[in-house]
């Protein structure tokens, strides 16, 4: 049987087949849950598979690089997050320790208002979780997963993946230099104020994600969003996020004007992502009710599946934290989480099409089950089928 096809001017610009993205989730297991395998396996169906960058150290990096070539010789892409870490304090005299200089370890607590801390000790003892672990007082356990973006851009121009997307931030300050390199430069947006701000920046597409979206996500729904950026942005290519799962919506998408899906929850539900089984499974009983927006991981809005820590985090009314150091508070319960075996009271992110996902399946399938049925529904709109009835 010959392949469907469905193709927009992205898709040629790109390389690829179809005009399906694997969004780049650096959450779920060490190392992001879109790594090497689900991003080869994306991009081998027809689609671009795009790495979870943002996590890694700079040797995981590179092997992660290196094992999607070995896997696939199709374009993928990488993700990196580009937010500003917050500027910290000097520490004090008592918590400087032995070595002078900006590298010093710092101790987390002098450097978090000790409510974040008392909340974090008290949710621990009321779930009944095992104490965390100890870890070393380092400031760079603050900031892990900001830090390190400067070298990952670095080595994203000399290893030249198709793509590189920012997630967060604007890859404006590096868009020179990816171009000069070859690499196509995308922007996650969820305004259509980022979007023209992006835009002049200089990239090559624009994200647009709504709010349905699982991760990092904003306030705006993904149907009123999308063509609001499209008409902002105009001719730079839009790529519609939040709340795609299936070929319906992918048609949708397309009707939008968008040239291309950013898909992350429904490659989840598959057997190359890198989560836990917890995760799957917390995935595949979830209703569309069972996520939650919540600051807690991050300090920055993101969806995940609902857990008792988020209703902790949530009944405790604290305001947020900057990215970096609310991780410190969050990551201390989640450790205490893992050393209770509570595997399925972890970050958990997913969107509100989790009560689509029923089974885990080959990322191969996902993708090309979406495909085909787009192709059914357009053609049956573009025909005034059982569906539609029309006339110019």
């Amino acid at each position: 049987m010959a392949r469907p096809v469905l193709k927009t001017p992205l898709c040629e610009y790109l390389g690829i087949e179809y005009p399906i993205i694997l969004a780049g989730m650096g959450a779920g297991n060490e190392g992001g849950a879109a790594g090497p395998e689900l991003v080869a396996a994306v991009s081998e169906a027809g689609g671009l598979g795009v790495l979870g960058g943002t996590g890694r150290d700079e040797e995981s990096f590179l092997d992660a690089l290196a094992e999607i070539r070995k896997l696939t010789k199709r374009p993928f892409g990488v993700d990196v997050l580009l937010a500003t870490p917050p500027s910290a304090p000097r520490p004090s005299e008592e918590v400087r320790g032995a070595r002078e200089g900006p590298e010093a370890p710092r101790d987390p607590r002098s450097l978090i208002d000790q409510r974040y801390w008392d909340w974090a000790d008290e949710t621990i003892e009321k779930l009944g979780l095992k104490p965390p672990p100890e870890e070393p007082a380092d400031r760079r356990n603050l900031y892990s997963g900001l830090r390190v973006s400067e070298a990952h851009i670095r080595n994203v121009i000399r290893e030249k993946p198709a793509v590189l997307a920012a997630g967060l931030g604007s890859p404006g300050p590096y868009v020179k230099d990816l171009h000069a390199a070859g690499i196509k430069v995308f922007g996650l947006v969820g305004n259509v104020k980022q979007a023209v701000r992006v835009k002049s920046d200089g990239v090559d597409a624009l994200v647009a994600q709504g709010h349905e979206a699982g991760g990092h996500t904003g306030r705006i729904g993904t149907f009123a969003l999308v063509p609001q950026v499209i008409d902002a942005v105009s001719p730079t290519p839009v790529i519609l996020a939040g709340g795609v799962g299936s070929g319906r919506h992918v048609a949708a998408a397309l009707a939008l004007g968008a040239q291309a899906v950013w898909v992350g929850t429904a490659f989840l539900a598959t057997h190359e992502a890198n989560i836990t089984e917890e995760h799957r499974q917390h995935l595949l009983a979830s209703t569309e009710e069972d996520t939650r927006v919540t600051r807690l991981y991050s300090g920055k809005t993101a969806r995940a599946l609902f857990n008792p820590v988020i209703d902790s985090w949530e009944k405790a009314g604290l305001p947020a934290l900057p990215t970096g150091l609310q991780g410190a508070v969050s990551g201390r319960v989640n450790s205490a989480v893992r050393a209770s075996g509570k595997e399925e009271w972890n970050m958990h992110l997913g969107g509100q099409i989790a009560g689509m996902i029923k089974e885990v399946r080959p990322a191969h399938v996902v993708l090309e089950e979406m495909v085909r049925e787009a192709v059914e529904v357009l053609g049956e709109l573009r025909s005034g089928g059982p569906r539609v009835t029309y006339s110019a």
